[in-house]
């Protein structure tokens, strides 16, 4: 165990022993809160990021101690149900024996060594954050991945991130097994499975067979924990690195802060386990001793979310109507100009996050092999979010909408290449520009200005949208198709012959 934490721990177990003494006398009280209030003053920049680090080790497994010496009430630390009367209850200890005997299955039958990547596309089920910890355990880098992926999707990730290792479930491996010829780093494929599937380890009966006894790999703070494909505005998704620290103590004070997680409570988040915000459900509740909840889900259903256990505690700061609220700490949160200049109260300027002389530990590492893209990014001191927005006298920020054309769609980030790429494969389509469009129910939309082909000019408008938007669920992800659709002559373009969405955009929010 890290020094900085082994006398903290020593401290609750002598305290655990004396509580059990036979004088009567209470016991001084237990020291978890100590523990995560070292964690969280990490996460503030109160504290320096220790050299070493992992989260199974250095969280979950400190935690299992703790839960043993009765540092922490009786509430399970994961909680899975999926709505038909399975459930599943795992104590930070039953986490950590099932998590080792996962890593055991990495390190032995996938053959995964520390630095190794491995995609993560399955839904809602336990294994999702089985293998996750078990990565960590083995230093193995996870590349999580919705399940809408396609088969185009699925390839590009597999071939750019060179992962070595998939697990998934029944309903994609097809998909994988459609393009994994193609894939030449793809060594072993796991499937989550009641079934067995030729040329697929079935990860159900590994685990079951699989030793409770592993040793966690040592990594640095600064070793990679994951990667994240962002979609951006140009090209394809981008790979974004993060690091052992910069999620595993980065997200500690959050959880404190804004959700006010204690050891007492239950929390659930309903992201898909493709999202970056999935992260919320390791890295949150997990350091401050909460019990993650989850529930299958495989759509989304207001009526079983609200019907479920669910309640908010806001803490303590005055609530400003409209506002996004102010900077969280470590950050240093800036409305600078194009140049990386701070603006003063009240001008409308790039979000900006400070980067310079030091840059925040639980920030992403950079743009996983593209420099380019990492040093577009940066302006100054400064990391430039893509955000435009205003900040008040009182440091509260006011969102005043994106700077590039990536749409956000009940939450989906989705890059207009991404889809204008898709359409291009349709041969009624001679070339295209995606942006964003207002919606009461979404925020705002994918629409599609398309030009159509001389053969295609006179086919009937309706049926035409209804092929096109068909052709885009098919050939990417579903959630990208566009829902609204514009027949024109010519696109906008710039003397050059770039087109011009943000003429196109402006058009279509009234600007």
């Amino acid at each position: 165990m890290r020094p900085w934490l082994r006398h903290l721990v020593l401290q609750a177990l002598r305290n655990s022993r004396a509580f059990c003494g036979s004088h009567g006398k209470p016991a001084p009280l237990p020291v978890p809160q100590k523990i995560v209030a070292t964690w969280e003053a990490i996460s503030l920049g109160r504290q320096l990021v220790p050299e070493y680090f992992n989260f199974a080790h250095d969280v979950l497994d400190v935690w299992s101690r703790l839960e043993e010496a009765g540092h922490r009430p009786p509430n399970p630390a994961f909680w899975w149900v999926n709505g038909t009367g399975a459930e599943i209850k795992w104590s930070f200890e039953e986490l950590g024996k099932q998590s080792r005997k996962a890593a055991n299955v990495l390190g032995g039958a996938c053959g995964l060594q520390p630095g190794d990547r491995m995609m993560l596309v399955l839904p809602r089920l336990p294994e999702w954050w089985l293998v996750s910890v078990a990565c960590m355990r083995t230093g193995t880098v996870m590349i999580p991945g919705v399940t809408q992926l396609t088969e185009k999707d699925l390839k590009y990730r597999l071939q750019a991130s060179r992962a070595k290792s998939i697990i998934t479930s029944d309903s994609l491996a097809p998909r994988v097994d459609a393009i994994s010829a193609e894939c030449p780093s793809l060594q072993t494929k796991l499937l989550v499975s009641d079934s067995s599937r030729p040329g697929w380890l079935n990860f159900r009966e590994l685990l079951r067979e699989a030793s409770t006894e592993h040793n966690c790999m040592r990594t640095k703070s600064r070793d990679p924990l994951a990667i994240y494909f962002t979609s951006g505005t140009t090209g394809a998704p981008k790979m974004v690195e993060h690091s052992q620290s910069s999620y595993g103590l980065g997200f500690v004070a959050s959880g404190r802060r804004w959700v006010a997680l204690t050891e007492s409570d239950i929390f659930w988040n309903t992201t898909d386990t493709g999202w970056v915000k999935a992260a919320w459900t390791l890295f949150s509740a997990w350091p401050n001793g909460s019990c993650i909840f989850v529930h299958e889900l495989p759509r989304v259903d207001a009526k079983v979310i609200l019907n479920v256990v669910i309640c908010a505690n806001p803490k303590g700061m005055k609530i400003k109507s409209g506002s996004m609220g102010k900077a969280s700490p470590p950050y240093d949160v800036q409305i600078v100009d194009d140049e990386g200049n701070v603006l003063p109260p009240g001008e409308e300027g790039n979000v900006a996050v400070r980067i310079r002389p030091t840059r925040p530990f639980c920030f992403f590492n950079c743009y996983l092999d593209n420099p380019e893209k990492t040093a577009a990014s940066e302006q100054g001191d400064f990391y430039i979010t893509g955000d435009r927005a205003r900040m008040d006298k009182d440091g509260y920020f006011w969102f005043m909408g994106r700077n590039d054309d990536v749409i956000n769609s009940s939450s989906y980030r989705i890059g207009p290449v991404e889809v204008e790429s898709a359409l291009a494969e349709h041969p009624a389509v001679l070339e295209s520009a995606v942006v964003s469009s207002p919606d009461p129910i979404r925020g705002e939309v994918v629409k599609a200005f398309i030009v159509l082909t001389p053969a295609y000019s006179s086919h009937d408008p309706e049926a035409l949208t209804r092929e096109l938007q068909e052709h885009v669920k098919r050939v990417t992800a579903p959630y990208k198709y566009p829902r609204k659709v514009a027949f024109v002559s010519e696109l906008p373009k710039t003397v050059s012959g770039k087109i011009q969405r943000s003429k196109l955009r402006s058009q279509e929010w009234g600007k």
